[in-house]
């Protein structure tokens, strides 16, 4: 087990180099998205124009977010950012990283065998964020650089676009096919048979 910096864009040898049970300290642009966003792009609807995901990480994430205004320009300051259940966007999250050469997924609870499959065959990584974190995460943030689909679906549905420094993580599902959450859950069904006897 290693620890280790990622600065985004990531390229795939960078990744290919993480194996589960990593930690990860990520710095350079985030992406957040939820389900709305996923949802959205998989039945086929586009990124908006100066948003490339290309060796990106998304985080799946609803900010809580207080707006202000400065010189007549809206400003926003990132107060919580704790991580969603990632399960939910198990149906789109393979096709993403496909799609739009995502490297990096972060979120809480691991996600599936397609996921996995697609950080195999992709090169890229599911990243475990510690739930109940969101204050600590929150000062990770440097500060938004935008926001989308807001109006469309929502703040904590918006793909805001975050300048982090040194974010935590660890690596629980690799390019390799190797997933902490699929050892847990055998080691679990393994303990539950010996002790049913």
């Amino acid at each position: 087990m290693a620890q280790v910096r990622l600065t985004t864009p990531v390229d795939e040898a960078s990744i290919r180099q993480l194996k589960a049970g990593d930690e990860v300290l990520i710095s350079g642009r985030i992406f957040t998205g939820r389900d709305a966003v996923h949802k959205y792009l998989a039945s086929g609807g586009a990124l908006p124009e100066g948003v490339d995901f290309s060796g990106g990480i998304i985080y799946h994430c609803g900010p809580v977010v207080v707006e202000g205004e400065e010189g007549g320009k809206k400003t926003y300051r990132i107060t919580a950012a704790g991580p969603t259940t990632s399960i939910r966007e198990e149906p789109y999250q393979a096709d993403l990283i496909a799609k739009y050469g995502l490297r990096g997924v972060i979120g809480k609870g691991g996600m599936g065998l397609k996921t996995l499959g697609a950080c195999q065959s992709e090169g890229a990584v599911y990243l475990h964020a510690v739930g109940g974190a969101a204050q600590v995460y929150a000062e990770c943030i440097l500060g938004v650089e935008d926001v989308y689909f807001k109006e469309e679906f929502g703040s904590p549905e918006a793909i805001w676009v975050l300048q982090v420094k040194d974010f935590p993580c660890i690596v629980t599902m690799d390019s390799h096919g190797g997933s902490l959450h699929e050892e847990v859950q055998a080691s679990s069904l393994d303990k539950l048979k010996a002790a049913l006897g």
